[in-house]
């Protein structure tokens, strides 16, 4: 019998290419999946080859968005069969636990991050405190668990207990086929030095603030930002009082063949996360792999994780990215290097660091949940 296995998040489905990734795994296995999360006003269309359910909720934000989203949830698996069920980061985790509690349906849970250290919660200690409760009740009840690196897989066992969860960094399955647009197609400037900086999490304490002050004086310099994000509308802001509306450009979250094509077509990509959380100090995120696999170098902070990754395969330079004139000197360095300069280390992360070996290994972390063979 096709195992029929609900795949939760809190976003609205059509931008997250880890869980999408996950998806084609399960589809691949033999499971019949239904992708759950939530529509949005700006929700782009998304019909992809598997079942999807996109709540409308009365909230959007905070305790009550993440209550009334729980509560839908918890409804709709109750009441619709499915064999497994995968939570996607803390905040699906009461809802999925709950119901694997009651019917004895098995779950996975994947932590994208350490979602209890995010920035926007550590002066909070009543929802940090709630977060971790939850977590912590459910956490050893997962068939299986599984994160995005070693440090966060460190940090969980260590707060739990327990083995370390498996690691599936977040290196995206790239799509069949992306369009090769020009930056005239795009609309950007042929002539330009571009830095991009890209993703769904374009947040505080993400270096932003900083890179639009470093780029400001830096002649034939612009910085392209596409995606969203709490921090967007304070940017838009600083680029008028900056002055500088001619230097940046702004495009809204688009689907991800589309994002690589304006990848592909910029200079350098920036990873700029500040370690003032405990999320932050460890995080990886996608966009960096984004960027090797679209043969652009990369300027980054020096969060763990991410220093590792540049330093070790040569691709790029990590800088403190709380400092403006650490980053506008990387930024000119990174202008007069040889644009050949990063290429060998590029091909090497490139063939390392693959979907097809993250792949591998989780089909082995999911053949729990669906009693098949790979």
């Amino acid at each position: 019998m096709t195992p029929r296995i609900a795949v939760a998040v809190t976003n609205d489905l059509s931008t997250d290419q880890r869980v999408q990734r996950t998806i084609s795994v399960l589809v691949e296995m033999g499971a019949e999946v239904t992708f759950i999360g939530r529509l949005l006003p700006n929700s782009q269309p998304f019909h992809p080859d598997y079942k999807t359910r996109r709540f409308k909720l009365l909230f959007r934000k905070g305790a009550l968005f993440y209550a009334a989203y729980n509560l839908r949830l918890f409804w709709h698996l109750l009441w619709t069969r499915y064999d497994g069920i995968i939570a996607n980061d803390l905040d699906t985790l009461l809802a999925v636990g709950l119901v694997s509690s009651l019917k004895r349906t098995p779950f996975v849970y994947d932590s994208h991050e350490f979602f209890t250290g995010v920035p926007e919660i550590q002066d909070r200690p009543t929802v940090v405190k709630t977060w971790k409760w939850i977590e912590r009740m459910y956490y050893h009840r997962a068939a299986v668990r599984i994160t995005v690196n070693e440090s966060i897989a460190r940090l969980l066992a260590n707060a739990y207990g327990g083995e370390e969860p498996g690691v599936v960094r977040n290196i995206g399955k790239r799509p069949d086929s992306i369009e090769e647009l020009s930056r005239q197609d795009l609309g950007l400037p042929d002539d330009a030095f571009i830095f991009i900086n890209q993703g769904a999490g374009i947040n505080v304490d993400r270096g932003m603030e900083e890179a639009l002050e470093a780029i400001a004086p830096l002649e034939g310099a612009v910085l392209l930002i596409v995606g969203n994000g709490d921090a967007v509308p304070g940017l838009k802001r600083q680029v008028v009082d900056l002055g500088i509306e001619k230097k940046v450009i702004f495009v809204d979250k688009v689907p991800y063949a589309r994002l690589l094509s304006y990848t592909r077509v910029a200079n350098v990509g920036l990873s700029l996360d500040k370690p003032t959380s405990i999320n932050y100090m460890y995080s990886l995120p996608n966009k960096l792999f984004d960027y090797l696999h679209s043969d652009i170098p990369v300027l980054t902070s020096q969060v763990v994780e991410v220093k590792r990754i540049v330093e070790t395969y040569e691709v790029g330079l990590t800088v403190n990215s709380s400092s403006v004139e650490a980053l506008r000197e990387g930024m000119q360095r990174m202008m007069n290097a040889p644009s050949d300069q990063y290429n060998k280390g590029i091909a090497r992360a490139k063939a390392e660091l693959s979907w097809p070996q993250e792949r591998k290994v989780l089909a082995d972390l999911l053949t729990p949940l669906l009693k098949v063979q790979k």
